[in-house]
């Protein structure tokens, strides 16, 4: 090896080390100024097209990442939504953000999603105002109860907002929802229709589904049915948890008659611990889920449950923060998707 040579080849591409990319960087591979290359990022159209070219590919080498919140402060336009789910892998909130993300792409707007799990109160504080320090233009809630705490922040940081899955006379801005209560007295209407006089309930300690849950036994207690068996499990529901539920319902001296589920993932749990003690379906045992999921149709047998027009919230509520956003009056700010009782062969 000769004098002076090193195992350690030297690349003559340029890099930064121990710090991003920034703006000032881009301008000198691009050799234009810096007011340039933030005028082709935040306004494209007012640049020449050969400026752009080569700004973009400049871009694009380095890895660099617009600070859009700063680009937007003249605009006071962050172009970021916000929405707020329990859990990003239950299908029923998902498909309701995949519908409201798809509305807000479409208009130019990316969309931040954050998970509060399920708490006493809807959401965290400090998700909240972690949230809120993104500085989101507008902002998608799930539900309508709220910590004292969280009520000040969301209203003190004056954005649009629109509360989702459940409904208010008196939403702290917007609401697309439905009525649990009123969700829980149909179901019950519906037993008594089909003359059961034994309910099981498997129920999410969820604040939702303990709503239904009380409009459901009060509307069953006026009609003369008592004595209702209930299985409380601890949210996300899974259907190891319906099977436990279906478990402690026999354990309770529950033998036949209607299992009602907080959910059709817990339904589907319970049909399948019926299937291994060989109960049968709906001839011992009837059931009712809540949420109409993809594989509802498709258990065998096919599950009775609860439709709810995710699709409908997510694009509504997307349409609302649009509204509220570009200064849009809004007609309705309380909309009500409704529900469907889908009767299939489990009852």
């Amino acid at each position: 090896m000769s004098a002076g040579s090193n195992n350690n080849t030297e690349t003559t591409t340029s890099r930064i080390d121990d710090a991003s990319v920034t703006l000032e960087d881009v301008a000198r591979l691009t050799g234009v100024s810096t007011i340039t290359v933030s005028r082709a990022i935040n306004y494209p159209e007012k640049v020449a097209a050969k400026t752009l070219e080569k700004v973009s590919r400049a871009i694009k080498q380095t890895g660099y990442v617009p600070n859009l919140l700063a680009g937007g402060l003249a605009s006071r336009r962050s172009r970021l939504i916000a929405a707020i789910v329990p859990a990003i892998n239950n299908q029923v909130y998902a498909e309701t953000v995949q519908y409201f993300s798809n509305s807000l792409k479409a208009a130019g707007y990316q969309v931040l999603l954050g998970e509060s799990g399920y708490p006493r109160q809807d959401e965290h504080t400090q998700l909240i105002s972690a949230i809120l320090g993104r500085r989101p233009d507008g902002l998608l809630l799930t539900g309508v109860n709220h910590s004292a705490d969280c009520r000040r922040m969301l209203l003190g940081a004056k954005i649009p907002l629109v509360e989702t899955w459940d409904l208010t006379p008196t939403p702290l801005d917007t609401v697309v929802g439905f009525s649990h209560e009123k969700t829980g007295k149909a179901v019950a209407d519906y037993i008594i229709s089909k003359g059961f006089q034994r309910v099981g309930i498997v129920t999410a300690d969820d604040r939702r589904a303990l709503v239904r849950q009380k409009a459901l036994l009060n509307r069953l207690e006026a009609h003369g049915i008592t004595g209702t068996l209930t299985s409380t499990v601890a949210p996300p529901t899974n259907l190891g948890l319906g099977r436990s539920g279906l478990k402690q319902l026999i354990g309770q001296g529950f033998h036949e008659g209607i299992v009602v589920c907080s959910s059709d993932t817990l339904a589907n749990g319970v049909m399948t611990e019926a299937r291994a003690r060989g109960i049968s379906i709906p001839e011992q045992i009837a059931v009712i889920g809540f949420g109409d999921q993809s594989f509802a149709a498709d258990l065998y047998p096919a599950l009775t449950t609860v439709r709810i027009d995710r699709p409908a919230i997510g694009k509504r509520a997307a349409e609302l923060l649009l509204a509220r956003i570009d200064g849009r009056a809004v007609e309705e700010p309380v909309i009500d998707v409704g529900f469907e009782i889908i009767e299939r062969a489990t009852s």
